[in-house]
């Protein structure tokens, strides 16, 4: 997403300029969105710092919410600032050394730190705003996780979205499971867990996985098409969001009773599945 042009910073965007190195903001005055744009370095995966900025992020935003009276924010677009790539999931080199240094409460916590996010993105930040997720490259793990949280997710056509941590013999730990059933049902949402395969933007559309599917380009219009058409009928599209919260609900616990499930599945590698994700991590590497 480097191509999205300069847009009015708010305050918090002009503060982070110099403090942020893996997240960068922009806000649209006009449309009263802001653009949170990824970059995480040494590989475009869920790394300690990239967290550490997300966080950061969302509490300002709430603050500034809560500041003025709901009134600044009606849109969050998470995209990236890496070409051909929207994030790569987990941070597999930090997973690996957590595994055998025997690191349980760190691998924990860094599944802590993911869900605390992903589920501030499904909950809209538990403020009247909605947001968009906008896939211009790979979703792959975490990365779809982070994704599919997002109230609305737009994708540009040929881009590639999957979980791959199955070939390592392991799952997506961080809300693919409860994500995936809430919009293809439990059955489909296994099968695409456990088959390890990469799907194309255009496959997930035509299976209600993608809501909007963009030509490759022109992901950022489709965002304005669709805040256009949702500030037009902006009660109809505030109702429906707020049916999908209650029929789609997916509790904080949900997902952490699984991060718990998740963890000690990771301690049950053997060293053939350390070397799988091994070859894993230097595709990551090569990505940047």
């Amino acid at each position: 997403m480097s191509n999205v042009a300069p847009l009015e910073h708010s305050v918090y965007n002009r503060a982070q300029t110099e403090q942020t190195k893996q997240l960068r903001t922009y806000y649209d005055a006009k449309y009263k969105t802001s653009w949170c744009l990824m970059k995480a370095l040494p590989r475009p995966c869920f790394t300690n710092q990239l967290l550490s900025e997300f966080h950061e992020y969302i509490r300002v935003v709430k603050q500034d919410m809560r500041d003025t009276q709901g009134e600044k924010y009606d849109y969050i677009v998470v995209g990236s600032d890496v070409d051909g790539v929207f994030n790569l999931g987990g941070d597999l080199s930090l997973f690996r050394s957590y595994i055998e240094s025997n690191n349980r409460d760190g691998l924990f916590n860094y599944a802590i730190r993911c869900i605390d996010i992903l589920h501030e993105n499904i909950s809209h930040l538990d403020c009247d705003l909605t947001t968009i997720a906008l896939v211009q490259g790979d979703a792959l793990g975490g990365g779809f996780e982070s994704a599919l949280a997002s109230n609305v997710v737009i994708a540009e056509k040929g881009v590639k979205m999957g979980l791959p941590e199955v070939l390592f013999n392991l799952f997506p730990g961080m809300g693919a499971y409860s994500l995936l059933s809430r919009r293809v049902g439990t059955a489909r949402a296994e099968q695409m867990i456990l088959s390890g395969r990469l799907y194309t933007s255009d496959e997930l559309f035509e299976m209600g996985v993608v809501d909007i599917l963009a030509e490759k380009g022109e992901g950022e219009v489709e965002v304005y098409k669709y805040i256009k058409a949702a500030n037009r009928y902006s009660n109809s599209y505030n109702a429906i969001r707020k049916v999908r919260d209650v029929c789609n609900n997916i509790s904080y616990d949900e997902l952490i009773d699984i991060a718990k499930i998740w963890t000690e599945a990771a301690f049950k590698l053997d060293e053939r599945d350390l070397k799988m994700m091994g070859r894993l991590i230097r595709k990551q590497d090569q990505a940047v």
